[in-house]
């Protein structure tokens, strides 16, 4: 009998690879943001994250026009449980925008990457302590490995590594709350949300940098403006790409695109920006992509424990079986999806 066209292989490999290229730009994007940051000078750190702000929002709101979601922007409005979530959720990503801003503007970009390098440690240790959840051996390894890393790095800067600390741990949180959320809300809607919290300080800080004398936004020129202004669709669009790969990709494939960006930012900070990395400091990365090699091996061993057992279970044949597993996977992702808007990926984790 002649295969169906929706069963063929070159067909049900399509999203596949689509889901590839849509993951690869949104975490491509998040890796050059230092270069963007750069652009923006003399602009500080807390201009340009209130200008995110308020020009994300705008991106928003055209987003949901086109969307016609304004039905579900306004059910999350008047939700007053889902709403505080994102209210919460809204007052840890302004804390991670403004760290990771002052940490490139600072020349610091090595250390903001260290950040989302150990943000999926940080998302595993938040899930035993927070949501209780138990770690395999592996796992606890990994997490050891990490905290070893810190002690390593904080010997190595001289003080401990603060920058890398907030960048994971509000980001961890961030996704904690986001996972408390689920998947009641799309990506757009809850950015949508959390902007609308964030506008009435961004642009009372915006309006107190002009009376002060100090905005960049106006008196630069129509380029710096317009640079600036670019910064509500340089957040918008990779959130989009995300949200089109979690729903076409395996969760252990997310996995390992998160680290792009801070590969990225690491390589950048290097070779481009000159920082300096000390015998020490590479010694004490190199421990933290130790641990960060040991979780990824224990999730993708994870992934085909799980494949072999739907095959054990009766399923036929291994096309079956892995469209099974990836079926369940991309659940987990589309979950992810639901959690993220914003940036970087936390560790399933994840970003």
């Amino acid at each position: 009998m002649k295969p169906d066209a929706s069963t063929r292989p070159e067909t049900a490999t399509a999203p596949a690879r689509a889901g590839l290229l849509f993951g690869i730009g949104a975490y491509g994007l998040w890796g050059l943001l230092p270069l963007y940051f750069l652009t923006l000078a003399p602009a500080g750190p807390v201009e340009i994250v209130s200008d995110r702000v308020l020009f994300s929002l705008v991106v928003c709101f055209v987003l949901i026009a086109v969307t016609r979601a304004w039905r579900s922007l306004g059910a999350v409005l008047r939700s007053g449980r889902v709403f505080w979530a994102l209210a919460l959720a809204a007052a840890l990503i302004a804390v991670n925008w403004l760290t990771y801003t002052f940490g490139v503007l600072t020349g610091h970009t090595i250390e903001a990457a260290l950040g989302y390098f150990i943000n999926p440690l940080v998302s595993v240790l938040l899930g035993v302590l927070v949501l209780k959840e138990r770690l395999r051996p592996i796992q606890w390894a990994a997490v050891g490995t990490g905290a070893v890393a810190v002690v390593v790095l904080t010997v190595a800067y001289g003080q401990v590594p603060w920058i890398a600390l907030i960048l994971a741990f509000s980001f961890g949180f961030y996704g904690l709350v986001k996972n408390r959320v689920g998947a009641k809300v799309d990506a757009v809607t809850s950015l949508t949300v959390e902007t609308i919290v964030l506008a009435p300080v961004a642009l009372g800080v915006v309006v107190w940098l002009g009376v002060a004398g100090t905005l960049t936004l106006t008196g630069y020129g129509a380029g710096h403006f317009w640079l600036l202004a670019a910064s509500g669709i340089i957040t918008a669009v990779p959130l989009l790409f995300f949200g089109a790969a979690a729903r076409r990709l395996p969760m252990t494939t997310i996995g390992l695109l998160q680290y792009i960006a801070p590969v990225m930012q690491f390589i950048m900070a290097v070779t481009v920006l000159g920082e300096h990395m000390a015998p020490e400091r590479w010694i004490g990365f190199g421990i933290v992509w130790l641990a960060l090699a040991v979780l990824t091996a224990d999730m993708l061993l994870v992934s085909r424990r799980r494949r072999m057992n739907l095959r054990r279970a009766g399923l036929a044949t291994q096309s079956e079986a892995q469209s099974a597993a990836d079926l369940a996977d991309r659940e987990d992702s589309a979950a992810v999806a639901a959690q993220t808007s914003t940036g970087q990926l936390r560790a399933p984790h994840e970003a």
